[in-house]
This record gives C-alpha cells, sequence and structure tokens, in this order.
C-alpha cells in the first residue's frame, strides 16, 4: 500500500518510561509534515503513542481513540486543532469520505491517523508513517519512522 519512503527515526521501546522520549523523536521528524500515518497490529501502542504526542502538544482534554467517531478533535498549546482518526471500524471508504477525512488532511492542521491502510486511496501524497511492531513477548517495541512525498 505505502510507496517507498526514507527511514526518518528507529526508536525501540522497552517500557512505557521511554514513551515520552519517543514521542519527542516523533514530532521532531513531524516538524514539517501535518499527516502521521500510525500502523501495527492490535494493542502494539497506536493510541498510546497518539496521547504521549498529545500531551507534548499541550493537549489537556482526554485523549482516546475515536473508533466509533472515527475522529477527534483536540486543542492543543496556543489554540492549535489537532484531529486523530481511528478507521478501524469502517467497512469502507466511503465512510471516511462522509465525514470528510480529505478536507480534514488538506487544512493543514496535525492529523494523527489509526489504520490508513483502510482508506489507501483517500491518502495524501505526502506524510509520516509511523509503523509501531511489538516483539514476540510484547514487552519491547520498535518504532519506525518513515517520511513519503510524492
Amino acid at each position: 500500500m505505502f510507496n517507498t519512503g526514507v527511514e526518518r527515526a528507529h526508536i525501540r521501546m522497552s517500557s512505557l518510561e521511554d514513551l515520552p522520549a519517543a514521542a519527542s523523536v516523533l514530532l521532531e521528524a513531524a516538524a514539517s509534515e501535518p499527516i502521521i500515518l500510525f500502523e501495527g497490529p492490535m494493542g502494539a501502542g497506536k493510541t498510546t503513542l497518539i496521547k504521549e504526542v498529545c500531551r507534548q502538544l499541550g493537549v489537556q482534554e482526554n485523549v482516546s481513540s475515536p473508533t466509533f467517531a472515527l475522529v477527534n478533535e483536540y486543542e492543543g498549546e496556543n489554540g492549535k486543532l489537532i484531529y486523530h482518526f481511528d478507521f478501524y471500524r469502517i467497512n469502507e471508504e466511503r465512510e471516511a469520505l462522509d465525514i470528510g477525512a480529505p478536507e480534514y488532511f488538506e487544512s493543514g492542521k496535525l492529523c494523527l491517523i489509526e489504520w490508513p491502510s483502510l482508506i489507501p486511496n483517500l491518502l495524501p501524497e505526502h506524510y509520516l508513517l509511523v509503523e509501531l511492531e511489538p516483539d514476540a513477548e510484547g514487552k519491547e517495541r520498535s518504532l519506525r519512522v518513515w517520511e513519503f512525498r510524492s
């Protein structure tokens, strides 16, 4: 689904204590890219990482996966809007179109997208892809950040 990208970061996390540093590295890599895709198996830590990213961006409200609503809107520091998508439960891309996903993606606001592989035809040409992969025991996570530009 994803074209060839350039690897921007590779982080190993052995505990939740590593999460703030991982989110910081991700935010540094995302400084000029408002679209961040999160892929990984169920339970890999996508939402947990997004919660930490939002915390570091000054979000004060509860950050949770928008599995049923498809998108949550948060306000970070200085009133900057952040959109958090979760497409895990959609059956077809039309559902993402119905909520205006492409308009969100084109807004220039930070868009954090879980399960983007379910909407391949709606993804923009430029984005960061975060791949989260737990080890066999589920104790350590490998986090890779890729940049894709056409």
